[in-house]
C-alpha cells in the first residue's frame, strides 16, 4: 500500500506565519492560492499552512527524522530554538517548536548515538 500525506495546519495570517515556518522547514516548495502555502518533507509528505483566523492554533504535527540533532542544527541554523525537549521512557526523543498561533510542530528521533 502507497501512503501520501499532506497535513494542514491554520494559522490567523498566512504572511506572517509563512516567514516563521521558512525559519522551521526551509524554502516552501509551492503556492497553492494566495491563503496556502506548502512544503514538501519527503516524495509524498508535505505539509502546509492555511490562513484560516477562526480555527487558527491547536494544530499538532510530528515528524520523525533519522537524524534529529543534524535536524535541529539547521533549525537553530535558520534562527529557531525549540520551545520544549522531551525522552520518552523508550529512547525516542522529541523536540517542539510553537508557532505565533499556538500550533505545535514536533520533530522526534531515537536515542542519541553518543
Amino acid at each position: 500500500m502507497t501512503v501520501a500525506l499532506f497535513a494542514g495546519v491554520r494559522v490567523r495570517d498566512v504572511t506572517a506565519a509563512r516567514a516563521w515556518y521558512e525559519r522551521l522547514l526551509g524554502e516552501p516548495a509551492f503556492f497553492p492560492n494566495a491563503i496556502e502555502v506548502v512544503w514538501t518533507l519527503a516524495d509524498d509528505r508535505s505539509v502546509y499552512i492555511e490562513q484560516d483566523p477562526g480555527r487558527a492554533g491547536g494544530g499538532l504535527v510530528t515528524v520523525f527524522v533519522d537524524d534529529l540533532d543534524a535536524c535541529i542544527a539547521e533549525i537553530s541554523a535558520r534562527g529557531l530554538e525549540p520551545a520544549e525537549r522531551e525522552t520518552y521512557a523508550n529512547g525516542v526523543r522529541k523536540v517542539i517548536y510553537r508557532d505565533a498561533d499556538g500550533n505545535e510542530v514536533g520533530f522526534a528521533g531515537g536515542p542519541r548515538d553518543d
